[in-house]
């Protein structure tokens, strides 16, 4: 499971609508049929237009500065292990969502007229999209990318010849391209892996845009907050602040196994990812620790992640590297990154 959370930002402001990002969400629409169209929903309400979302959360940032974001995109990635255990994306996803903002609204410190806040509180819409694409990020399409260059390089060099401005054997040159396009070592469908190429595979996931102020456009909550839980004094009053972000991902797994009877592995769990990162002995100790079947697919799913894998992993502390240790720390940091909840 990946989530992040993030303010609309742009340069040195934040987005005073969220109108470009309604429409970034509405693309999967496009020359699509109306029945075949996923629509914005809430905790309530389905088919929600676009139109209702803009304006809704626009007209909910009562006093709130440029500086400050009026609201947050939250991004669930579900892996493709979770996929699978779903019966069907849309309305499996959907389900997990409005259960999923409990959690997020369970996460914060905060009270309203000295109640804890809940689901009625806050302003959310969200939208189920079922593609991605290769982003330039992307480990396979910077793997790639030597090859993409020396690509470039023949093609404009063809160019050049053909336009009569150098010489040079045009055939030669295109059988080159043709070997450095099967050498990449990232492909997808037989063909080498590019920016803005489609994912293959269930990639469904979620899109959700919350308002920072509360329902009544009264109060600010922000996931956003320093702090996880804490008291502060305003106007002569205590004011408890703070989002515990990860009690909220920890949270989010957890509903997700409950609402799918989901069988998380070890190496799938926020808390696992986390002490690789703070103390990799303990996590390979608790690896090796595993029945069999469960170290496989640990090993499995770190390999999808990313994580460079050496041929031997150490079964004792006393075995482990430190070497290594940063080895693999530095392998999974990206990882580890857009796995977590990240302002």
């Amino acid at each position: 499971m990946y989530i992040t959370i993030t303010p609309q930002k742009l340069g040195g402001s934040y987005s005073q609508s969220s109108a470009d990002f309604v429409g970034y969400l509405e693309k999967e629409n496009q020359n699509l049929e109306q029945e075949e169209m996923e629509h914005f929903f809430n905790q309530y309400g389905d088919e929600i237009s676009a139109e209702e979302v803009v304006k809704d959360i626009d007209g909910n940032g009562a006093k709130l500065k440029k500086t400050e974001p009026k609201f947050y995109s939250i991004t669930v990635s579900p892996s493709k292990y979770e996929l699978n255990r779903l019966q069907n994306s849309s309305e499996d996803l959907k389900k997990y969502t409005r259960e999923l903002m409990k959690d997020y609204v369970a996460s914060f410190n905060r009270e309203i007229n000295g109640r804890l806040v809940n689901i009625n509180d806050i302003k959310y819409y969200a939208k189920i999209e079922h593609q991605r694409t290769f982003k330039g990020t992307d480990r396979e399409v910077k793997e790639n990318q030597p090859y993409a260059t020396k690509i470039l390089q023949l093609k404009s060099e063809i160019r050049n010849i053909q336009e009569g401005r150098s010489g040079g054997n045009i055939k030669e040159m295109k059988i080159q391209i043709e070997r450095l396009e099967k050498e990449a070592p990232h492909q997808e469908n037989n063909k080498r892996i590019v920016q803005g190429m489609p994912k293959a595979g269930n990639q469904s996931h979620i899109h959700i845009i919350v308002s920072r102020k509360d329902a009544s456009n009264t109060f600010s909550l922000s996931p956003g907050s320093k702090h996880k839980a804490s008291e502060v004094e305003m106007h002569g009053k205590n004011v408890k602040r703070g989002f515990n972000r990860d009690q909220f991902f920890e949270k989010a797994e957890k509903t997700f196994d409950k609402t799918f009877d989901y069988q998380r592995n070890f190496a799938e769990t926020y808390t696992a990812r986390k002490e690789f990162i703070k103390n990799p002995k303990v996590y390979f100790t608790s690896l090796m620790k595993l029945p069999t079947n469960e170290k496989a697919l640990a090993f499995k799913i770190m390999g999808k992640a990313g994580i460079p894998m050496v041929p031997s992993i150490p079964v004792t502390q006393a075995q482990l590297a430190m070497k290594l240790v940063k080895r693999l720390r530095r392998g999974v940091e990206v990882a580890i990154k857009s796995s977590s909840i990240g302002i």
